[in-house]
């Protein structure tokens, strides 16, 4: 790793120590959130120059994966932030990328708001922004799946103008014409705060078109997946750590059990040997789309990096959903009590599987294979290129 994260480290295990309670009980991380930004988690790809520690994109996912093994539901709610960060790495006017990487050097931190409530995209209904009588740019609309919009100072929204062109602009999380309501009811990634934002009439900050031109969006359709299977990887590693220690710890074992120590049945350590092979997978599969991305942004081929993101999806997913499932085998009745937490694991990676959802992922591969078609990355639609002026 090539910069010093002791200090976020350091907060990553706070967190790792109230993580199942407060999937228990829904409390939210603020303060330990902001205590992680303080810690620089927020600069992790901002350049040097801006105070940040500039990481490759092996380096970010494998910091992301640490984060994904103390609380997974960290890397969900920073997920907007680094999809913030990695546009601007690439953003094509230099005002607007030095004026946020230095407030994110500074400690700022972005949510995300981009999707649509389904209820109101089926009849068209849009986020829009409008110039008022002022000459002001202002938002209007109603957001879901808002991660970490609750926790930031910024928000990155999608919006159409009146033009019908879509694009992102950057508000004030705080503004008072933003409602953050706590809405989220998932089974999983309870404390993300991935709930409904309503905005009315919240002013787009100065130099706060972001992402304009396609090429700044580059890769991005494979960034945002990565991230999810870091936080997958994390999850295994959490599995495969705390079924070792609730195996160590349990003092009974099974009428049919060949040993009367658990720590020595051998069907128990078999299960053990399944969930380091399904954590193997997991980190293997992260490692190799990390690495395939960063290659992209060397020599251009984002074909190839979706395409084997979107492989590493279909395994990763496999691999720990099993792993979440089979953890239970190698422990008696007291593990399904809520107490011991063990199920949420389960509950978040499934949630996170239906991310971007893996059903259609074997078609997308299979179609590239046999017959050369690839997706249009959804960041691309509607936006223009810098080269070209076309959509």
């Amino acid at each position: 790793m090539s910069a010093d994260l002791a200090g976020i480290r350091a907060v990553l295990a706070e967190l790792a120590e109230g993580a199942g309670e407060r999937d228990r009980t829904g409390e939210h991380p603020y303060a330990l959130i902001r205590k992680l930004a303080d810690a620089g988690f927020g600069r992790l790809r901002v350049p040097r120059e801006f105070g940040g520690h500039d990481l490759t994109l092996p380096e970010l996912f494998e910091v992301l994966a640490e984060a994904g093994q103390a609380d997974s539901n960290v890397p969900q709610i920073w997920r907007g932030h680094f999809t913030t960060t990695e546009i601007l790495r690439r953003e094509t006017d230099r005002a607007v990328r030095e004026k946020w990487f230095r407030a994110i050097g500074e400690g700022a931190v972005f949510g995300n708001a981009q999707s649509e409530p389904s209820a109101l995209a089926a009849e068209g209904v849009v986020t829009r922004v409008r110039t008022g009588a002022d000459g002001r740019r202002l938002v209007s609309g109603t957001k879901f799946y808002s991660t970490g919009a609750r926790f930031a100072d910024w928000i990155r929204a999608a919006v159409t103008d009146d033009d019908g062109d879509r694009g992102f602009v950057v508000i004030s999380a705080r503004h008072p014409g933003v409602k953050h309501v706590d809405d989220w009811d998932g089974i999983g990634q309870r404390q993300t705060g991935s709930g409904t934002t309503i905005f009315t009439d919240v002013p787009v900050e100065d130099l706060g078109d972001v992402g304009r031109y396609r090429e700044a969006l580059a890769g991005l359709d494979s960034f945002v997946q990565i991230v999810h299977l870091a936080n997958l990887a994390g999850i295994a590693r959490n599995l495969v750590a705390e079924t070792v220690t609730l195996v160590r710890r349990r003092t009974r074992t099974s009428l049919h059990g060949l040993t009367e120590s658990a720590a020595e049945d051998p069907e128990v350590l078999g299960v053990i040997g399944t969930l380091q092979a399904r954590r193997l997978v997991a980190d293997t599969l992260l490692r190799h789309a990390a690495e395939r991305l960063e290659a992209a942004h060397r020599d251009g081929d984002f074909t190839r990096a979706y395409q084997d993101t979107s492989t590493a999806q279909i395994a990763s997913i496999e691999a720990v959903l099993d792993a979440a499932a089979i953890a239970f085998d190698a422990l008696g009745s007291s593990a399904a009590r809520s107490p011991v937490h063990l199920d949420r694991h389960w509950r978040n990676a499934r949630t996170l599987a239906s991310h971007n959802p893996v059903i259609y992922k074997p078609r997308v591969v299979g179609d590239y294979l046999v017959n050369g078609r690839a997706p249009e990355p959804g960041y691309y639609r509607g936006r223009q290129s810098l080269s070209s002026g076309s959509s």
